[in-house]
């Protein structure tokens, strides 16, 4: 009987659908996951100090725009938990050495500071980051299950 229940367990947990693809949409504030063009959940979201425009350069407190891989995770992070977006591509790379300077890069999207959970909702009232995509713990929590490594994420202006 307890075999049977573990089962049912583990097959419920195997069923649960994951995202195939992850939309960001800078000026709406959003994260959206999506599986098979279906959306699954999305979040509101708190973007790098400076969000408008693409980022450019190390330090400029943007967060890029464009097409990237999800991959890399912490789960010891400075924040909470953090899933790398791998930021910059080669697009990138090539605008910042045209300009003379480092494209940076350690874009994650990301819970709360640690030590600051308590936050919740309220991180959300401005812009904060370095570049980086901000949602509560527990919606990272979610994030983090929901998206497997290896997932398309698109960021839109």
């Amino acid at each position: 009987m307890i075999l049977l229940l573990l089962i049912g367990m583990l097959a419920a947990e195997d069923s649960v659908m994951k995202a195939d693809q992850v939309i960001a949409v800078k000026s709406q504030r959003t994260l959206t996951l999506l599986s098979h063009g279906k959306v699954l959940r999305t979040y509101s979201v708190a973007l790098g100090g400076s969000p408008v425009g693409a980022k450019e350069q190390q330090g400029d407190h943007k967060t890029p725009e464009g097409h990237y891989i999800l991959g890399r995770r912490n789960a010891k992070s400075h924040f909470y938990k953090s899933i790398h977006v791998s930021y910059p591509n080669d697009r990138d790379k090539k605008r910042a050495s045209q300009r003379g300077v480092s494209a940076g890069g350690d874009i994650m999207i990301h819970g709360l500071p640690n030590g600051f959970g308590w936050l919740g909702a309220t991180h959300r009232a401005q812009d904060w980051t370095d570049g980086c995509v901000a949602v509560t713990n527990a919606e990272m929590d979610e994030i983090w299950q929901l998206v497997p490594d290896g997932t398309p994420i698109e960021i839109r202006p």
